[in-house]
């Protein structure tokens, strides 16, 4: 088969890619199964179609070029889906997959993700699983769209297209560095916010909308140190001090282990967060093992 517009054949860079890992054109003919001059000659069509040497021989050794292991880069990012389909194919046929797709916003790969990866793991070692971040709506783009077989989002969902099951629910809180003074404080509030510096999420969020608005009801202009677009993004800028942030339970929990503190932030709102596949999917062993491990990890 033939790379359409390249007049490189896939038989070709196979071949290239078993030579640059044994190390020989013997060694590679062995592992493929076929004659040495097979293998020489597919590497001369190669080198005769691309343009470029691929190898020098010194002392009847074949010594890889620079432009080969960058060639070789890019042949292992595309058979490295290939060498998967083999064990794939197995598990489909008992209807299970061995690849499980997960699409959640980049703050649940602190603590939940991880947690669930290593319960599936150890239920099977031979499973993968695959991690998609983005946006609600870009989870539900990658559920809908087959890209992952599962999704955190959060209420509401569209129920036409949308199974989802709870994951849990959370109000706002604040997150401060230790040793600040919000520390003294049962609840913080908007008006504590005067004077100190925020990591604020992107205003296209309704929780953005929500505290920078407070703010302003009382005359206040809030003092946006760092401005981020993604969940979980602000961690690192509270650890180093640099301002305090309002997220919710849920996300505050994935921040357990790198030493902020938090409060209840008034006023505040409930969030309602589920995990969501395609509507009427019948789900396998596996993605219903993941589902209650999931469940597990929130509870």
């Amino acid at each position: 088969m033939e790379i359409t517009g390249s007049g490189v054949k896939v038989r070709q860079l196979q071949i290239l890619r078993e030579v640059m890992r044994a190390g020989s054109e013997r060694h590679a003919a062995q592992v493929l199964r076929v004659t040495q001059p097979a293998v020489s000659q597919n590497i001369k069509q190669l080198e005769e179609t691309i343009g470029f040497s691929l190898f020098r021989r010194e002392n009847n050794r074949l010594i890889p070029t620079a432009k080969a292991w960058e060639f070789l880069r890019l042949i292992d990012a595309a058979f490295a889906g290939l060498d998967r389909i083999g064990p794939s194919i197995e598990f489909l046929r008992s209807n299970d997959t061995r690849l499980i797709g997960i699409a959640a916003p980049s703050a649940f790969s602190f603590s939940t993700l991880p947690k669930v990866v290593k319960s599936i793991r150890e239920r099977s070692p031979s499973f993968a699983v695959q991690v998609k971040t983005g946006t609600y709506a870009q989870i539900a783009d990658h559920v809908l769209n087959g890209r992952s077989d599962l999704g955190i989002s959060r209420l509401p969902v569209d129920e036409r297209i949308l199974d989802w099951m709870p994951f849990g629910s959370a109000t706002n809180v604040c997150l401060f560095p230790p040793n600040h003074r919000f520390a003294a404080l049962q609840v913080v509030t908007a008006k504590d916010l005067a004077g100190e510096a925020i990591i604020d999420i992107d205003p296209q969020f309704a929780s953005h909308q929500m505290s920078v608005n407070a703010l302003r009801y009382m005359g206040t202009t809030p003092e946006i140190a760092v401005e981020y677009d993604a969940n979980g993004h602000d961690i690192g800028y509270v650890m180093k001090g640099i301002g305090v942030s309002i997220t919710n339970e849920i996300i505050a929990k994935e921040f357990a282990g790198f030493g902020v503190e938090s409060r209840p932030f008034q006023p505040g709102a409930v969030y309602h967060y589920v995990v969501v596949w395609q509507k009427d999917r019948k789900l396998s062993d596996s993605l219903r093992f993941t589902l209650e491990e999931l469940a597990a990890a929130a509870a």
